[in-house]
This record gives structure tokens, C-alpha cells and sequence, in this order.
């Protein structure tokens, strides 16, 4: 790319020249043909193109810092006679190297006329070294130089913010690693102190709870990478759990689901819902004597999915009036939310009009086949 890129600008100035010149003779009255112009102005500019990239590499290579300023300018001088040498040798190659003060045309330095036939004229040469150094070095070189430096910094720069933007969504993705693996042992320590409650009452249930917990950890191992699921897979966990807590409960848990079929396939993060159904059970329907109800239901709206999880039970007051603190369940699904979402999500706790608990939850809505 900087090749072409060189040959494409070379060759724009080229013609800019040849336009100017020849717009400056048609004001002197003086009239040249078109082709020898572009061809005098072309040989003067096409000689550039190789040499540019190499002056990217040199100061790619050999950058000026605060500790080596005068060795490296010493060393860009040199190149810059480099330049002009290298511009001059390819230049000389051509019928328009030097000008010919006798003949009042331009020639060529390694075609001898009078003998007509080819010689490298090394006075000729020379001739041109010194006439254009200074105007190769001031008018060409040094600005290229310039440039490079610019393209070199823009490109470090970018380079920095990619890698701080990698280094962010690594950190991002560790974060929510660990925050995932604390839901983890959470549900599993709450789900066994279940167990063990049934351990010495109904040992059938118990076992039953046990097959439906192993069944449960191996979904959970499954994901256990992933940060994103679908609601379905999500609604495959939770009623998992929620079947473990019917064989502790029985008839006092009642368990309804609203999931319309348009957001089934919608993405939400893995163990989004068992804290908050996890902490309807435990706040809700283990406080109630019977009819304990536990309502899950989903819709969209616009570019947005909305959860509810909803519980008939003593709701936030506590008996002396205060509210009762978020568990390390809600606390993690909050600065998972967080952190998944930014402020693209909402999490709301509210009273019902018939009492008990309403936790909604509203992220952006996101099919699976839009998964980055």
C-alpha cells in the first residue's frame, strides 16, 4: 500500500506540474508541446516514487528521540544526500537530466550527443548533485521525513488504543468470569441446604433432589465459558431448579411461565434468572403457610426485552419495617448487568397491587444470529 500509495501521489503532483507549467506558458505566450511538457515534468517527479517508501522505513527505523537527536539528524542528513543521489541517478537516466545552457534544451547525462552513443557523464552528474541537494533535501525530502512521522504516530497511536481496547475486554471478560463463578457455588450451597433439609424427612425426595442437582451442575459445567445464552436454555436451568424446590415444597409452590415464542431465542447472560426465582423462593414462598406463586413471563418491546419474575410473598418489608439487604446472588446479577450492558439495562424491584415481590429486568433485545 505505501508503494502504490507513493506512485498514486508522485503521479498526481506530476500532472499538477505539468498543468501549471503549461498554464504558465500560455500566459508568456510561449508554446510548448504538451506531451514534451508532461514527459520533462514527469521525469522530474516519477523518480520520487521509489525513494519515498524508503524514507517511511528510515524514519520507521531509526526514530529521533530525546536521548539521540544528534546522531539520528546526522544520520537523516545522510540520507537526505542518499536521496538526492538517487533522485539524480534516475533522473540522469532520462532525456530531461540536466539542462543544456548551449543548446538551450534538456539532455540526458548518460547519452553523449556528439558521439551518439551511450556514456555516463560523471561531471554532468555532479553537476546536477550540486544544483539540487538543497532542493531535494528542503522541498522533498525533509517533508516526506514530516510525514512519516505523522503516519508512524497516528499508527503507534492507533495501535495503543487497540490494545488498551484489548486489554479492556479482557479484564471485562475476567470480570464477569468471576463474577459468574461466585453465582456458581451460591446456587449450588442454597440448592444442597435444600437437600439437606428433605435429608431426614422424605430420603426418596431427597434422592430425587440430588439426580435433579447433578442433572442441573452438568447444563451449568456446559456453559460454563460462555457469558450469553438464550432465554430458552436460561428457562431450561431455571425450571431445572425450580423442580428441585416443588419436591421440598410441594403443593405450597405453584410455578406460572408467560414466555411468548418471539423471545425464545433472544439473548440473555447465563444465570441471569436463578438468583432472582432463587430469591423468590427463599423469600417468598418459604415465608408463606400455602399458595406460594412464583410467575415468569417475557416480552419485547421495540429493541428491548423485559423479564419479570414475580412472587405472591411477604414482599420487602420486614417486620420492623425495614428493607431487607440484596444477597450475594443479586448483588453479582446487578454488576453482571453492569458490566454486560452499561446503561443500555435497567433492573427494578416493585410491590405488586396484591402484595409480594416484581422483579423486572429490561436488556437490549439480541437474536442469537446476532451474536458477535
Amino acid at each position: 500500500m505505501l508503494w502504490l500509495g507513493s506512485f498514486a501521489v508522485w503521479s498526481f503532483i506530476g500532472l499538477l506540474a505539468t498543468l501549471s507549467v503549461r498554464e504558465l506558458y500560455r500566459t508568456s505566450g510561449f508554446h510548448e508541446d504538451f506531451s514534451k511538457t508532461a514527459a520533462m515534468e514527469f521525469s522530474q517527479m516519477l523518480p520520487f516514487v521509489p525513494l519515498t517508501p524508503l524514507v517511511f522505513m528510515l524514519a520507521g527505523r531509526y526514530p529521533i528521540h530525546r536521548r539521540n537527536w544528534l546522531r539520528r539528524s546526522l544520520l537523516y542528513l545522510v540520507g537526505g544526500l542518499v536521496f538526492t543521489a538517487g533522485h539524480i541517478a534516475m533522473r540522469g537516466f532520462t532525456p530531461y537530466g540536466v539542462w543544456d545552457t548551449k543548446a538551450r534544451d534538456w539532455r540526458s547525462a548518460v547519452w553523449d550527443y556528439q558521439q551518439d552513443r551511450f556514456k555516463i557523464q560523471l561531471p554532468l552528474f555532479r553537476k546536477m548533485f550540486v544544483n539540487s541537494t538543497f532542493d531535494d533535501i528542503t522541498s522533498t525530502y525533509i517533508p516526506i521525513l514530516l510525514v512519516a512521522y505523522v503516519v508512524s504516530y497516528y499508527s503507534q497511536l492507533k495501535e495503543r488504543e487497540n490494545l488498551t481496547a484489548r486489554l479492556e475486554a479482557q479484564l471485562v471478560k475476567s470480570n464477569l468470569q468471576a463474577l459468574k463463578s461466585q453465582l456458581q457455588p451460591h446456587f449450588l450451597f442454597n440448592t444442597m441446604h435444600s437437600i439437606s433439609g428433605l435429608m431426614f424427612k422424605d430420603v426418596r425426595a431427597a434422592d430425587k433432589m440430588m439426580t435433579r442437582l447433578s442433572e442441573l451442575l452438568r447444563m451449568s459445567l456446559d456453559d460454563a465459558v460462555e457469558q450469553i445464552t438464550t432465554l430458552n436454555r436460561e428457562l431450561e436451568f431455571v425450571n431445572g431448579y425450580l423442580e428441585i424446590e416443588k419436591m421440598r415444597f410441594g403443593e405450597r409452590l405453584t410455578v406460572l411461565t408467560d414466555i411468548p415464542g418471539d423471545t425464545l431465542d433472544a439473548q440473555v447472560p447465563h444465570l441471569l434468572l436463578q438468583p432472582f426465582v432463587e430469591n423468590a423462593v427463599r423469600h417468598g414462598v418459604a415465608k408463606m403457610a400455602s399458595h406460594g406463586q412464583i410467575e415468569i413471563c417475557s416480552r419485547r418491546e421495540g429493541e428491548n426485552l423485559y423479564i419479570k419474575v414475580t412472587d405472591n410473598g411477604p414482599g420487602f418489608e420486614s417486620p420492623n419495617g425495614s428493607r431487607p439487604k440484596s444477597g450475594l446472588g443479586i448483588g453479582t446479577s446487578q454488576e453482571r448487568l453492569r458490566t454486560l450492558y452499561g446503561r443500555s439495562q435497567k433492573l427494578e424491584f416493585a410491590t405488586p397491587l396484591g402484595g409480594g415481590t416484581q422483579v423486572t429486568i429490561c436488556i437490549p433485545f439480541r437474536q442469537k444470529a446476532e451474536k458477535e
